[in-house]
């Protein structure tokens, strides 16, 4: 059984480090506090020091099935992990119906990341359009909100 969380997560992937970073800045100018954002990308130094700069915090090492091993930090990833820590097993596309998006949502969230693109979450209703805005303006390619939250 999938287990579903209540929070309702807004999610971009940029390209590399360096457009994250921009979309990352203009979400913290815009009011959204770095504990409300979630970094997820393949483990690199400048993934890493993303998260250190952006996160206030070290990142955590996962290896995930169809991606392999990636650096992150957030509430999405205790979300994504569930009570039985799937991400090894599962990947994102087995585990990303959990915060309210749709399989294929997973399946391509895994497939950009895999290709060294840098996967940023915000978690909050209240300001969830704004978020959506600001990570498509800024190159966050296939950002989306999990609407599906509670119909799983």
């Amino acid at each position: 059984m999938v287990e579903a969380r209540a929070e309702l997560f807004t999610v971009g992937v940029f390209q590399d480090t360096a457009w994250a970073a921009k979309g990352i800045e203009a979400l913290k100018r815009a009011g959204f506090a770095a504990d409300t954002m979630t970094i997820l990308s393949k483990e690199t130094p400048e993934a890493a020091g993303l998260i250190e700069k952006s996160l206030a915090g070290k990142g955590e090492r996962i290896d995930v099935a169809s991606v392999g091993a990636v650096v992150a930090r957030g509430s999405l990833v205790g979300a994504l992990q569930g009570s039985a820590r799937d991400l090894p097993k599962l990947g994102l596309a087995g585990t990303f119906r959990r915060v309210g998006f749709q399989a294929h949502d997973g399946r391509i969230f895994e497939t950009l990341v895999g290709r060294g693109g840098v996967l940023v979450a915000v978690v909050g209703e209240p300001r969830a359009a704004d978020a959506l805005a600001i990570l498509h303006s800024y190159g966050g390619g296939n950002a989306a909100i999990g609407a599906w939250s509670g119909r799983i």
